[in-house]
């Protein structure tokens, strides 16, 4: 098979596009002939070897990165029904589990089936970004009256969480960075778009929300982009952050917090963790969410020979929704 491996940390260069042998599925496992696997943020620190910037220890090299996989069951290991043969599957792989490749294996239980009218691709944003948008929404408790703000609202779970709060009957504010993107966030169904790269986008929310104020910020990008928004927020206000792809956290102390009576919150892997029914049902909803048509992912497709330039492309934040490697 042909996958992608990484010899040496650095540039996206380093991504090889190169000649494996086919992995075996082993006991309990099926092999899955992949048509579309994830990129994540976390495969650009991976590639870098940016230590900080990882959930877990630098691996040891060369490795195949990727942490979601959609496809084709084409081989069965021992144990496994015959009825998974030829079913249309999505997973995820765990952090680092080898998903830039034309092969992947992985166990029964972590599959879900995959109707039809569901693309490869948009199982792909949903099983992983998908989850995460539905467990940041739960952490957040919306409510009609709500007013929210989503920084990196073109992103892939900023594109989810502007469809699903409008769906929830509340008025959104999506911040974007780029005339493109901004016109993306207000196709999805945006009360309000802005773009967070000009100078005074914050004056331009207040003007358009004519005297009602932001009651929820959605924040995932940090920096000063993240402490705008907290100060948009009226009193009351709920920040909820699940990332900083600035690479630095919003920043604020109690007493900003007190001024304004201000809750804030972290919705990270473990917060979602505990959700009721756990990861795997966010998967089951977020998939069902998407066959269904409520929910509709954005993706930016490349071959999977040019992974390289598919990280390149997050990292200049060049790319439209959850970025997805084609076979």
């Amino acid at each position: 098979m042909r996958a992608i491996r990484l010899h040496t940390f650095g540039g996206p260069e380093n991504l090889r596009y190169e000649d494996l042998p086919d992995p075996v599925p082993g006991p309990g496992q099926v092999r899955i002939a992949v048509r579309a696997a994830g990129v994540h943020l976390v495969d650009t620190a991976l590639q870098a070897g940016t230590s900080g910037k990882l959930p877990f220890p630098v691996p040891e090299l060369p490795i195949t990165p990727g942490r979601e996989v959609a496809g084709v069951v084409d081989g069965l290991g021992e144990g496994v029904a015959d009825e998974w043969l030829g079913r249309r599957v999505v997973t995820h792989l765990g952090l680092v589990n080898a998903g830039y490749a034309e092969l992947a294996v992985r166990e029964t239980e972590a599959l879900f089936a995959l109707p039809d009218a569901l693309s490869y691709e948009a199982a792909i944003a949903m099983v992983g970004t998908g989850r995460m948008a539905l467990g940041v929404l739960h952490v957040a408790a919306l409510e009609p009256d709500d007013v929210a703000l989503v920084t990196a609202a073109a992103g892939g779970i900023g594109t989810l969480l502007v469809q699903a709060a409008r769906n929830a009957g509340v008025s959104v504010v999506g911040a974007a960075g780029g005339p493109r993107k901004v016109a993306r966030v207000r196709s999805c169904g945006a009360d309000v778009a802005v773009d967070y790269t000009r100078p005074g986008w914050a004056d331009e929310v207040r003007a358009a929300l004519g005297g009602r104020e932001v009651s929820v910020v959605f924040d995932s990008v940090g920096g000063e982009a993240g402490r705008a928004a907290l100060e948009l927020l009226g009193c009351g206000g709920r920040f909820v952050m699940y990332g900083w792809s600035s690479g630095t956290p919003t920043e604020f102390t109690a007493k900003d917090l007190q001024a304004n009576l201000l809750t804030a919150a972290y919705a990270l892997g473990p917060r979602i963790a505990r959700v009721p029914g756990g990861l795997r049902g966010l998967q089951e909803r977020a998939l069902a969410e998407a066959a269904r048509g409520t929910l509709v992912p954005a993706v930016t497709t490349f071959p999977l020979r040019d992974a390289g330039a598919a990280h390149a492309a997050l990292v200049g934040r060049e790319t439209v929704g959850k970025v997805v490697l084609i076979p």
